[in-house]
């Protein structure tokens, strides 16, 4: 089943909003032509509307970095998935390993998220991974089987299309490490497994799998060559206009 390749940029807790729109005029006449990707980026919160105006007219998507489950109320600090689709967020990422770790998020919380954001319209980036502990006990399968599982608790799909699942091994995020396409292509096969479990294989096939963990211009291609890898949670690589590009232009066969 064919999914198209789907790159996006998570900024995480970095540039300021004149930086983020900067770096939209840098970047978008880099990728006019690549039509064969799908390619969004998540910066913080108090950019999302500039750049929203920023992107206006281009096929690059908005995503945020996180949302609370409620529409609206007295929740000091939060964001509702009503405001990020006023924004005009097409994507939320949910239950990034940074939020579980910082934050203290469970898989009830990231399942209660998923749900809002379908009900707004928006598609969940749903993000599961194992830590560097959790690896060297054999525990991988048993932690991503358990988010997947606890993260997707309740949540109705039809077509598959409606979710993203993004896999990024904790100890690979920042470090400079990356998981060998090998390994990530093991974890995200199973992944899809388990993701076939919960709805079957017809919705299950149609699910678009991220791997994120230090993804360069240099390894992405040998990742996207993996039958269950279809695109990248990038990080650190997509702070700039030109390493971002040079990932989307490598999983085309562009250099």
């Amino acid at each position: 089943m064919e999914r198209k390749p789907f790159i996006l940029a998570n900024w995480k807790m970095n540039k300021t909003v004149d930086e983020s729109v900067d770096f939209v005029e840098e970047f978008l006449p880099m990728v006019a032509d690549e039509v064969e990707v799908e390619v969004a980026l998540a910066p913080s919160f108090v950019s999302l509307a500039a750049v929203s105006r920023a992107l206006a007219g281009s096929a690059v998507g908005l995503a945020a970095q996180n949302m609370h489950w409620e529409e609206g109320g007295a929740f000091t600090g939060e964001v509702s998935p009503v405001m990020l689709r006023d924004a005009g967020c097409r994507y939320v990422i949910l239950g990034h390993s940074e939020r579980r770790q910082f934050f203290g998020e469970g898989d009830g919380e990231v399942s209660r998220k998923v749900q809002a954001a379908l009900r707004e319209g928006i598609t969940p980036v749903v993000c599961v991974g194992e830590t560097l502990g959790e690896r060297d006990y054999g525990k991988t399968f048993d932690t991503v089987g358990v988010q997947i599982h606890g993260g997707l608790a309740d949540v109705v799909l039809e077509s598959g299309r409606e979710i993203v699942l993004a896999y990024e091994p904790v100890w690979a995020i920042g470090t400079g490490k990356t998981a060998s396409p090998e390994e990530a292509q093991e974890v995200q096969s199973f992944a899809r497994t388990q993701l076939a479990d919960l709805f079957g294989g017809e919705v299950a096939g149609s699910v678009r799998i991220l791997y994120g963990g230090s993804v360069k211009p240099e390894n992405i291609g040998a990742l996207m060559a993996m039958d269950d890898i279809d695109g990248a949670l990038v990080g650190g690589a997509s702070l700039e206009p030109e390493s971002f590009a040079g990932i989307i232009k490598s999983v085309i066969g562009e250099t």
